[in-house]
């Protein structure tokens, strides 16, 4: 695949991220309540991001979890195509109001996988959707609540999220 356009510059994602969190805040009438659980890889670092911008608005440190969906994808086979990465959520999700967290929605199976596996860790509240790049194309009836930036592309393009810790520099790549 080759590069085909910037989408989103450093400055960009970190003006995104920062209009997720204020919207973030508003929906849920401050962040009592509320923690935010990033989707392993990239979900995770944004999940982050997003609750330092929160904990500088409201005054206080919002809990992030770290979600693996690997043996929950409808896609996983014996293979092991996928990594076993690490489920961290340091807390307690029965009866909190969760803000899942992930990089790019596609077809909405990684969104399903990641509240199957969410699920099995507790009952929350409510689970919100917050994603930096939708690209559209959905195969499930799933839809973020926030979005950092709705990108219309073609089957055959893709969405390279590019972010720290991973990446450097920071940005939002279409791929052809």
């Amino acid at each position: 695949m080759k590069e085909k356009a910037k989408i989103m510059d450093s400055q960009a994602m970190e003006r995104a991220i920062t209009r997720i969190a204020h919207e973030i805040i508003e929906k849920n009438k401050g962040m009592s309540n509320v923690a935010l659980i990033g989707v392993q890889r990239r979900g995770v670092p944004l999940a982050n991001r997003l609750a330092a911008c929160i904990g500088k608005v409201e005054g206080n440190k919002v809990p992030v979890g770290a979600l693996d969906i690997t043996f929950h994808r409808d896609d996983f086979s014996s293979a092991n195509e996928y990594p076993i990465l690490r489920t961290d959520i340091p807390f307690g999700i029965t009866d909190l109001s969760i803000v899942l967290v992930d990089d790019v929605l596609f077809t909405g199976r990684t969104t399903r996988a990641a509240l199957d596996a969410l699920m099995e860790d507790g009952r929350p509240k409510s689970i919100q959707l917050a994603v930096l790049v939708d690209r559209g194309h959905r195969e499930l009836p799933i839809r973020a609540d926030f979005v950092g930036k709705n990108v219309p592309t073609s089957r055959n393009e893709h969405i390279s999220v590019r972010l720290a810790p991973f990446d450097s520099p920071d940005e939002v790549i279409l791929m052809e």
